[in-house]
């Protein structure tokens, strides 16, 4: 047992640090870790001019792409970051051509249902689906997980698509988010806002026990060479926003001496373990 003196430091301690964080306007959490992060198939292709994300770059050249998406486990639930292109390319002998010959044919060798059904998860075993964008290679099997929330920004969920139509289904449960946010309250697993390649464009960072820290990029950045010299993608809405948000990537990585992983860099996911592996 502790004696008086010793005791009543201790809650004077405590008492203070709860006042500290009431005044700051910032609730007191604990650091916490993820328990592990699946690295899932959600889609292979080949672009057919890689210029169109590096302009002026290796115009006329052919690109490998892959598309991932991350199952992680956490004690309070599962969470999955981006959903693929469509499960239904996987039933089309030569995969889905695009209507610009400079964009990206894509494949579907494994379906992201049969590789969460190998790892013993259920569609409602999700609690959260995250998505970095709208773009339809990152929300194509959203549908999958109908009574999912929805982690979105509101800026991304307001966006309109193609003769201004929504771009998610309307009535699916759907938190919308302003900013950062921390998912599970302890610091584990953080969206970050990364506008620029679309209007609201997150990332998010990741913390493992074992494996350290790793932001999974979205597409604020698309292949290693556009993060190495800073290349804006033509398409992108907002070329000022993208560098700020590269910047800020850049600065979250030397915070939390965190890895990068570039979620359409084939030549990085082939240096990585793939599900039923996993990081933890």
């Amino acid at each position: 047992m502790l004696k008086a003196p010793f005791a009543a430091a201790r809650v004077a301690a405590a008492s203070l640090t709860i006042l500290i964080a009431g005044c700051s306007g910032m609730p007191a959490q604990r650091a916490g870790t993820a328990e592990r992060l699946y690295i899932l198939n959600c889609g292979e292709g080949e672009a057919g001019d890689v210029s169109r994300w590096s302009p002026g770059v290796n115009v006329g050249q052919p690109m490998p792409f892959v598309d991932n998406c991350y199952l992680i486990k956490h004690a309070q639930g599962w969470l999955l970051w981006d959903t693929g292109v469509s499960d239904a390319i996987a039933a089309m002998p030569g995969g889905l051509a695009p209507a610009d010959p400079k964009a990206v044919h894509w494949r579907r060798p494994k379906t992201l249902a049969s590789q969460l059904a190998q790892l013993g998860v259920a569609p409602s075993d999700l609690r959260y689906v995250a998505i970095s964008h709208a773009h339809p290679d990152h929300i194509g099997n959203v549908e999958l997980f109908p009574q999912t929330m929805l982690l979105v920004q509101k800026a991304e969920y307001t966006w309109p698509g193609a003769n201004n139509a929504p771009r998610f289904k309307p009535g699916h449960p759907v938190t919308t988010l302003e900013g950062d946010k921390d998912v599970f309250g302890d610091g584990s697993v953080t969206l970050i806002a990364t506008p620029g390649h679309t209007p609201g464009h997150q990332s998010l960072l990741v913390k493992l026990p074992g494996s350290g820290a790793v932001l999974l990029s979205g597409d604020a950045i698309h292949f290693k060479s556009n993060w190495d010299y800073r290349r804006v993608p033509s398409m992108n809405v907002d070329k000022d926003q993208t560098l700020a948000s590269m910047q800020r990537i850049a600065d979250l990585l030397a915070q939390y001496h965190a890895q990068l992983w570039i979620n359409h860099d084939k030549a990085q996911r082939d240096t990585l373990k793939l599900a039923p592996a996993f990081y933890d």
